[in-house]
């Protein structure tokens, strides 16, 4: 495994946007977006969107942003697929933008709980992870949905991830599950991993999980698990090699 660097960064009630140009480079304080939380990142071409106090956009690396025409307050999750922009909301279920967020529809058809917590892609599948209805699956853009829950005890699914044909399910209180069949069926993969599971990232083969007991690193596709760092993780970021781990508290 490459050598990895973990760096901790306290991210619990951001208000604005920050950004470093290097590891070890001063932070940058953007010009907004203010008023509210940050939640979620999404990234396509040169267009960098923020989700949490509706949907925002910066097509300069920051430096300037623009509320997008999405403005639920509550906004958890944003994934992309191709051109199309998908948010998953506190509430209101799921939206899709197809005009890098000028205009958005809700995509809620078969979605019987509206509460998304988690996004994400593995082609042309979109999985919604929700709080109290387990996991979602829609095979043609959001136009419909499928609950896809078979031995996934969970219901609140607060993190997705993907690694090849493997898709992640980080839960509340059940650590992770694991599907290999776009979540027809779902196995639990939580040799070595405690705690809740706030986030799921992946850095090439390495699944990371940020849990009420600190950091976990599996390598082996979720068979087992290493515990690396003890606290309270909430949230991470990738870049390159190295690991950002946002904290409650401290690690």
């Amino acid at each position: 495994m490459k050598s990895l660097r973990i760096f901790l960064t306290f991210l619990c009630g951001i208000l604005s946007m920050f950004f470093s140009t290097g590891v070890h480079a001063q932070w940058i304080q953007t010009n907004g977006p203010y008023g509210g939380y940050v939640s979620c990142f999404a990234v396509t071409g040169n267009y960098l969107f923020a989700g949490g106090n509706g949907v925002y956009l910066s097509t300069n690396n920051g430096t300037s942003w623009s509320q997008t025409g999405l403005m639920n307050p509550n906004v958890n999750a944003l994934a992309i697929m191709g051109t199309n922009i998908f948010a998953g909301t506190n509430g209101s279920g799921v939206y899709l933008s197809t005009n890098n967020g000028m205009t958005w529809s809700q995509i809620n058809t078969g979605l019987t709980n509206n509460y998304v917590l988690s996004l994400a892609v593995n082609g042309t599948n979109l999985f919604a992870g929700t709080n109290g209805g387990g996991v979602f699956l829609s095979t043609n853009t959001g136009t419909s949905w499928t609950a896809v829950n078979t031995f996934l005890l969970s219901s609140q699914i607060n993190s997705l991830a993907v690694i090849g044909t493997n898709l992640f399910a980080g839960s509340y209180n059940d650590g992770v599950y694991l599907s290999t069949n776009n979540g027809s069926s779902w196995t639990a993969s939580n040799t070595g991993l405690f705690g809740n599971v706030n986030t799921l990232t992946v850095s090439g083969t390495n699944l990371f999980a940020a849990t009420s007991y600190g950091v976990f690193l599996s390598t082996n596709y979720g068979t087992s698990w290493t515990q690396i760092a003890i606290g309270v993780a909430s949230t991470f970021a990738m870049i390159g090699s190295n690991l950002f781990v946002g904290t409650n508290g401290s690690l």
